[in-house]
């Protein structure tokens, strides 16, 4: 090659370069801004993961004593099949709080009472669910139940903050908002579990978790752990 087109190919180069727009590096410093949060966040996660499951072996002793008084002897966690980040499916983690068989009863239930039907197919849970033990209404209460889940976190399946993970089968309701809302790793808490979970339709947490998606941040996220630590400790609503 001689040393004319090289000369060529590299003025070429630096033309480009200089080229560049203020758009170009408005988007480049928010993608690695973006960056950034998602490497802190990780580190928030596994920090926050790493407490809750040191937690978990006092609690689960206490939950599983409190049961055998209780007279219930089923098994002390239950894991069930949730929709995670980009539709991958995952087993979430729980202290159980129902009776075993609870997902077959809950199906005659609602075939044998109108009602609960209703209120179901709008919030997609029951207030007065007939399915939940003595131990499990109060577990369900302090939000204790919802511990499990720091393992799901350790494990990268969930973060701290995100959309509530959703069943399988809630993937058709979800409708338009689905695709938005696997965008985000689910979480343990955020917008619908601050806001009094029973209290809010199924459309509206929907909603809720896309809002999430759109305008999710680092800063909206310690706002969210914040304010779920205070509702716990007042026991406003649930994680």
């Amino acid at each position: 090659m001689s040393i004319s087109g090289v000369n060529k190919y590299s003025f070429a180069e630096v033309n480009t370069v200089d080229k560049l727009s203020p758009a170009d590096t408005t988007i480049n410093k928010r993608t690695l801004k973006q960056q950034i949060e998602k490497i802190i966040k990780r580190i928030i996660d596994v920090c926050g993961g790493l407490v809750g499951v040191i937690t978990l072996i006092p609690l689960t002793i206490i939950i599983y004593i409190a049961n055998i008084i209780a007279k219930d002897k089923g098994p002390v966690f239950y894991s069930q099949q949730r929709i995670g980040k980009d539709g991958k499916i995952f087993k979430m983690y729980k202290y159980r709080s129902m009776i075993v068989g609870a997902d077959k009863i809950l199906e005659r239930y609602l075939e044998e009472n109108e009602n609960a039907k209703k209120e179901y197919k709008e919030y997609k849970k029951l207030k007065n669910d007939p399915r939940v033990t003595k131990i499990g209404n109060f577990i369900r209460k302090t939000s204790l139940d919802e511990f499990p889940q720091f393992i799901n976190v350790l494990k990268g399946d969930m973060s701290l903050v995100g959309p509530r993970p959703y069943l399988p089968r809630e993937k058709e309701d979800m409708g338009k908002y689905y695709t938005y809302i696997i965008e985000s790793k689910p979480g343990i808490t955020g917008f619908w579990q601050i806001a009094g979970r029973s209290d809010v339709t199924f459309e509206d947490r929907l909603k809720m978790d896309y809002n999430y998606n759109q305008n999710k941040s680092l800063k909206t996220d310690m706002k969210l752990l914040i304010k779920t630590v205070i509702n716990v400790a007042k026991k406003e609503g649930a994680i």
